[in-house]
């Protein structure tokens, strides 16, 4: 399996050519997208059970949302089970996959307690409310941001795992080990692409937002309300099916 080198503009490319795989068929795409986070709302309900369930499913939902931009990437005949698509094949190393990711968060969140006393692990595990002196001290911003740190080397070994996985045929230390060097030999491309995702979801409504404000509070509100509704139902599509982009880009060349 080869990685290849793309340079650092294409992290940009692939939140556009994510937003044109969309715009082929919109319906189709919000509805796995948002079919994948309820069926996660869902599982995540299971009493007791729901904490491990959801983390296990990850990867094998998320498959069938890329099955989904694939397909409409080929303009092959497309239906709304694709959401479910990602169980049919190699389905027991995706959920080792999910199981790993599950281990390897909770290892995460364990290294932010050393930080906090457990503080953001709790809030992240149980809802649990922290005491008033935490929220005003410095502990929990640094809790975060160690856990951010550490975040980032699993979430490279997760990002195209799961596809490794399901369209490769790798096993899961495999498609781990081969996510990882493929995110670290194109860190340019990913940094613009965090850059890009930022500016979209966070910098431009807050620039908008902050003006508007400045002339009327009342009509921040309403701009506030008209912004959210494309980045929910354009914006995040676009970015799981910029998601597969990445992919494509990386690991494929050409027409498969």
């Amino acid at each position: 399996m080869q990685a290849r080198r793309l340079p650092a503009i294409r992290g940009w490319h692939w939140i556009v050519e994510g937003f044109r795989l969309f715009r082929t068929n919109p319906a189709l795409l919000t509805f796995l997208v948002f079919g994948y986070w309820l069926m996660l709302v869902f599982l995540n309900l299971v009493p007791i059970l729901g904490v491990v369930l959801a983390p296990l499913c990850v990867p094998a939902l998320s498959v069938g949302v890329m099955n989904g931009c694939r397909t409409l990437e080929r303009q092959a005949q497309n239906g709304f089970g694709l959401l479910f698509s990602g169980f049919r094949k190699n389905r027991n190393v995706l959920l080792v996959l999910g199981a790993i990711y599950l281990a390897g968060s909770l290892a995460v969140f364990a290294g932010s307690a050393l930080v906090d006393g457990g503080a953001l692990l709790g809030i992240m595990m149980a809802g649990k409310q922290p005491p008033d002196d935490l929220l005003q001290s410095d502990q929990l911003m640094l809790a975060l941001q160690v856990t951010l740190i550490l975040m980032v080397p699993l979430l490279m070994a997760f990002w195209f795992a799961p596809l490794l996985a399901a369209w490769e045929d790798l096993s899961a230390m495999k498609a781990l080990f081969f996510s990882f060097i493929a995110c670290a030999r194109n860190w340019r491309p990913f940094v613009v692409y965090g850059l890009g995702v930022a500016f979209i979801s966070a910098i431009l409504p807050g620039i908008v937002l902050g003006i508007v404000g400045a002339a009327s509070a009342p009509l921040q509100k309403m701009v506030a309300v008209a912004m959210s509704l494309p980045l929910l139902f354009v914006f995040v599509p676009t970015l799981f099916a910029s998601f597969y982009v990445s992919y494509r880009d990386v690991f494929v060349s050409g027409e498969r």
